[in-house]
């Protein structure tokens, strides 16, 4: 697999609210208005990591546009979310890379045709429970109820099943997640990630080869350059501890465990980032505040950080529940390419 290169540009307050086009003419002025919208129907510019395809996007002072030289893999859609498990309480699935958890609030007003370009995990997933549970309702299946008219009773099939997030993964994250169906089970596992009750186990790829140790810090929301990082102090930001095992050495990078205390946002990419073992294919955390970037030439195909084992008490009946996905397709492959390549170096 070659390596996938690209332009990094930040976003200076001089372009506040331009679109994302006119900011590629202003950074590249060889460009004319039909090459930079075509660089995005591409699949070639990403906003933080994620591909935009909108022409209309604008962008804000801090925001990290990439430019990439080849097309980015294809935006997944509701065939691409696995379910693993569904009960009245709960659902659990497997949320594939490269689509967010949840529609952001500035994006919400988006019209129809606008959010099926880029769907997210909370506006796939209630058709999908919904086929799921509708081959179980045959006419033996079927609870006793009071006669109904057709009409009423055909609206109440084509309403989806209320799902409610209780946490997020990273849009370039895949992985194990849960989802609650009922505000009791909302509010239990809510309590069960606060408390760190669950388990919450990640592969991933990084360079280098770290030792089993635990990262320990306090994540703030700007570190200076708009990212978030570890603070200097102990006084501010948000208590962070992650645990982290190598499993197999793979020439200049490793793929190892990371095992998660506390969930803050971007928890694993700065922990492993600021120790000088950057996730390969992170977009983001390439480089520490102060200091030159850590170069990517791994060829991964996007961030490699997968969340493979996710264990909690069931919000009802209390019953231990334990789920694993094994690292997907792409991942996969890009795990072989790099045996293979160590192989070749060791011959």
């Amino acid at each position: 697999m070659s390596r996938v290169s690209s332009q990094v540009f930040h976003v200076p307050d001089s372009l506040s609210g331009q679109t994302l086009v006119a900011a590629l003419r202003h950074w590249r002025p060889d460009l004319t208005w039909g090459d930079a919208k075509r660089l995005l129907s591409s699949r070639r510019v990403s906003v933080h990591g994620a591909i935009c395809v909108d022409h209309g996007r604008r962008i804000k002072p801090g925001d990290v546009v990439h430019l990439y030289e080849t097309p980015r893999s294809p935006q997944p859609t509701a065939a691409d979310v696995e379910l693993l498990y569904c009960d009245p309480h709960i659902v659990v699935v497997v949320k594939p890379a490269l689509m967010t958890t949840l529609r952001h609030r500035e994006e919400r007003n988006w019209p129809a045709a606008r959010k099926n370009q880029q769907p997210t995990l909370d506006e796939v997933l209630p058709r999908l429970v919904q086929e799921w549970e509708r081959p179980a309702q045959t006419t033996h299946d079927r609870q006793p109820h009071r006669r109904q008219s057709p009409r009423r009773v055909e609206r109440r099939r084509g309403r989806p099943p209320r799902i409610i997030a209780v946490h997020r993964l990273d849009r370039d994250t895949s992985g194990v997640m849960v989802f609650a169906r009922t505000p009791a089970a909302e509010q239990h596992l809510v309590r069960q990630f606060k408390q760190h009750s669950n388990e919450r186990v990640y592969h991933a790829i990084v360079h280098g080869h770290p030792a089993a140790q635990t990262f320990e810090s306090r994540i703030i929301r700007d570190r200076g350059d708009g990212l978030r990082g570890s603070a200097s102090g102990q006084e501010e930001g948000q208590h962070a501890v992650t645990h982290i095992r190598p499993l197999e050495s793979l020439g200049s990078v490793s793929l190892i465990e990371c095992t998660l205390e506390t969930g803050r946002t971007h928890q694993i990419r700065i922990h492993l980032s600021e120790a000088g073992h950057l996730v390969c294919g992170d977009p983001l955390y390439h480089k520490q505040l102060s200091g030159p970037s850590i170069r990517d030439d791994s060829g991964a195909p996007r961030l490699a950080l997968h969340a493979a084992r996710l264990a909690f008490d069931h919000p009802a009946t209390r019953e231990r529940l334990e789920f694993e996905a094994p690292l997907p397709d792409d991942l996969e492959r890009f795990v072989k390419r790099l045996r293979r390549s160590r192989r070749a170096d060791r011959d």
